[in-house]
């Protein structure tokens, strides 16, 4: 099936690895704001003013920040409709989680009420939804049978309640919004347009997220230069070591 594009093919300049760096920045400026800057004077400083909306050094890295998750979860369906093995994909997603509750639990004030909180579990249920969705979809080609197909819808929609409602009872980092939005993504993903469309109105409470559909309808649809294993899992292991360096800062700043 041939994807309806927004961008023509010239423009789609961007690589996977792209996509991931810029990812990557965006989510770092999120964490350094609001867990660094966030109430340092010089970081709240209005630099331009619209009546009685300021625009700060902090906003407009929370700002920066908010293309960092749709980002991911767009490299989420893309890395599940072309990893090899998607049982190791799922595995990874899960270490990584248990990895950095450490390093989120630290740098978010010692609280282990937020646990699960670390989007690496977000993004470890969306892969599950995936699964489950991908699998309907292979028994709904593979069987024309009333009976079958109805057992099939009836254990889609309990398995997809289940990666639902998981986020929200662990308090994962945006919730079922966040398992929604990725699978939203996978849905459709054949109409760039209309995904860019619906995703954009799906994140209208963090409106500035929807500028991700910009890089990601710039994606050309190649890996790029994080390639072999060890580039993967030093992507992978971004998420925690960031959230390190910046604990060792605020513990040197006095923030904790």
């Amino acid at each position: 099936m041939e994807d309806t594009q927004i961008f023509p093919c010239r423009w789609q300049v961007l690589s996977g690895s792209w996509l991931k760096v810029i990812a990557m920045v965006s989510m770092m400026f999120d964490h350094t704001a609001s867990r660094l800057f966030r109430n340092m004077d010089a970081f709240n400083v209005p630099l331009i003013s619209l009546g009685n909306h300021h625009m700060t050094w902090n906003y407009l890295m929370w700002s920066i920040g908010r293309l960092a998750f749709p980002l991911f979860a767009f490299l989420l369906v893309e890395g599940f409709l072309h990893t090899s093995n998607r049982r190791k994909y799922g595995r990874n997603l899960f270490v990584f989680a248990l990895i950095s509750v450490i390093p989120f639990v630290i740098t978010h004030g010692g609280n282990w009420y937020g646990f699960f909180s670390n989007v690496f579990f977000t993004l470890f249920f969306g892969f599950l939804a995936l699964c489950t969705v991908s699998q309907w979809e292979t028994e709904r080609r593979q069987n024309t049978s009333e009976a079958i197909l109805s057992k099939s819808n009836t254990r889609l929609a309990i398995r997809v309640f289940a990666c639902i409602a998981a986020p929200i009872l662990l308090r994962c980092d945006y919730g079922s919004s966040g398992v929604g939005f990725i699978l939203l993504l996978y849905l459709f993903r054949h109409n760039r347009i209309f995904q860019a469309a619906t995703g954009c109105c799906y994140l209208s409470s963090r409106w500035i997220a929807g500028l991700a559909f910009i890089p990601i309808n710039l994606y050309n649809g190649r890996r790029g230069f994080i390639q072999g294993p060890w580039a993967k899992y030093l992507f992978y292991a971004f998420y925690p070591v960031h959230l390190l360096v910046l604990y060792v800062f605020m513990r040197l700043l006095g923030i904790i």
